[in-house]
C-alpha cells in the first residue's frame, strides 16, 4: 500500500505510547485516522485534527469482541472504513509464570491475544472485500524468543506501567521480591530504551508501504532469534537470549 493519503487508520491503544506514535505518523502521511482505548484519547484526538486529517475516538476493551465489532462499524459509518489496521493494545503485568494470578492471565491474554483475535475477525473480512489493506499486530520480541522475564528490545512507552489500566475483577499476582527487582529493572530498561515510539512508528508506516510482513526494530535481536530457532531445531535446552 504505497499511497496512504485519504485512506484510514485504526490504531488500538490509541492513547500514548506506541499507539499514539502511529496514529501521528499515519496522520502526517495524511492518513483520517480512528483511535481506540481504554483510556481517553482526547488528547491525541486534537494532535491527529492539528495534521489537517479526520479523527474518529472511541473507548474502547479489545477484549470484547462486540466492541471491537463497534469500532470497526463505528469507522465504516463515519470514515467509510478501515484500510491500516493495527492490533496495539496491549498490556504486561510482571511475574514468574507460577506467581502469576489468575486475574493476570486473564487480563492478559483478554488484551494480548483475544484482542488482537477480535480485531482480525471484525476488520480483516472488511479488507478482503473492500480488496485493499493492512493489519499491522504489535509484539514483544517475547513472542520469537525465550528470555527470562521478558524481551530485551525496549522501547519507552507505557507498556510498564500496565498496572494503570487494569480492570476490576482481575485480581493482581502478589509480587516476591524476585519478581519486583525484576519489575525495577524492566522499568528502567524500558525508560532508557534507545529507540522512541516515533522511531518505531516510522517504521511501521514504512513496512506498510513496502508491504513487509515482519517489522523487527532491534536488528540486533536477529542473532537471539536465530539461537533460539537453532536450539529447537537441535532439541537442546534453549539458551539465554541475554548472555548471547
Amino acid at each position: 500500500m504505497r499511497e496512504l493519503k485519504g485512506k484510514v487508520a485504526a490504531v488500538t491503544g490509541a492513547a500514548s505510547g506506541l499507539g499514539r506514535a502511529m496514529a501521528l505518523a499515519f496522520a502526517d502521511e495524511g492518513m483520517h485516522v480512528a483511535l481506540g482505548d481504554v483510556t481517553d484519547t482526547s488528547e491525541v484526538f486534537a494532535e491527529v485534527e492539528r495534521k489537517g486529517v479526520a479523527a474518529l475516538s472511541m473507548k474502547l476493551d479489545v477484549s470484547r469482541a462486540q466492541e471491537v465489532e463497534a469500532f470497526a462499524e463505528l469507522i465504516d459509518q463515519e470514515l467509510g472504513g478501515a484500510h491500516v489496521v493495527c492490533n496495539n493494545a496491549g498490556v504486561s503485568p510482571l511475574g514468574a509464570a507460577w506467581e502469576t494470578s489468575l486475574g493476570d492471565w486473564q487480563w492478559i491474554l483478554g488484551v494480548n491475544l483475544w484482542g488482537v483475535i477480535h480485531g482480525v475477525r471484525s476488520f480483516v473480512p472488511r479488507l478482503i472485500a473492500r480488496n485493499q489493506g493492512h493489519v499491522v499486530n504489535t509484539a514483544s520480541v517475547a513472542g520469537i524468543i525465550n528470555p527470562p522475564g521478558s524481551g530485551p528490545a525496549y522501547v519507552p512507552t507505557g507498556i510498564a506501567d500496565s498496572e494503570r489500566n487494569r480492570p476490576t475483577g482481575f485480581e493482581p499476582t502478589v509480587k516476591s521480591k524476585e519478581t519486583l527487582a525484576r519489575e525495577a529493572l524492566l522499568k528502567k530498561a524500558v525508560a532508557y530504551g534507545r529507540l522512541s515510539a516515533d522511531d518505531v512508528a516510522k517504521a511501521v508506516v514504512q513496512a506498510v508501504k513496502e508491504e513487509r510482513f515482519y517489522i523487527l526494530t532491534h536488528p540486533r535481536i536477529k542473532g537471539a532469534i536465530g539461537a533460539r530457532m537453532e536450539d529447537i531445531i537441535g532439541e537442546r535446552t534453549p539458551r539465554n537470549p541475554l548472555a548471547l
